[in-house]
């Protein structure tokens, strides 16, 4: 046994992150808060990511650092998650095109979608401006890519 944190795992070109809902998650009548699936969301990205062999660390200790911006994020909220559940973020990234990622994301619970996501992440150079992602990161992040134009 460990005790390490899990980064969740692969299923196919997916990635299967469970999350717990705590009271720290909630509002007043027991139910998520909206903006609690957009740090779902995040953490199903970022250990995806780190599955894929991409740590954030890594990224900014490189010659030409590297970080990601979230451009474009569309919720659609159909049902709500409770205190106690045991829910899982589904995340694809289905494409790279120039410096955006291409993301679809989902809270399940029980194999039903309670929430869904679309995310453009962008690429950007520490002052903010806009970039390609390194060759490195495409070849880590491309085997997992499940768009029909996985890679422009």
């Amino acid at each position: 046994m460990t005790d390490q944190p899990t980064a969740g795992r692969f299923d196919g070109q997916e990635h299967l992150l469970p999350v717990r809902v705590y009271y720290e998650d909630t509002d007043f009548t027991g139910l998520v808060y909206h903006a609690n699936y957009v740090r779902y969301f995040e953490r199903g990205r970022s250990d995806f990511l780190r599955l894929a062999g991409v740590g954030h660390a890594e990224l900014l200790d490189q010659d030409e650092p590297l970080a990601f911006v979230v451009a474009e994020l569309n919720l659609k909220y159909a049902k709500p998650a409770r205190i106690d559940d045991a829910l899982v973020v589904r995340t694809r990234y289905e494409a790279i095109k120039g410096p955006r990622l291409v993301i679809r994301q989902a809270v399940e619970r029980d194999g039903e979608v309670l929430c869904r996501a679309d995310v453009v992440a962008v690429c950007i150079h520490l002052d903010g401006r806009p970039r390609r992602p390194t060759k490195r990161l495409v070849e880590l992040v491309g085997p997992w890519l499940t768009g029909e134009t996985a890679i422009k």
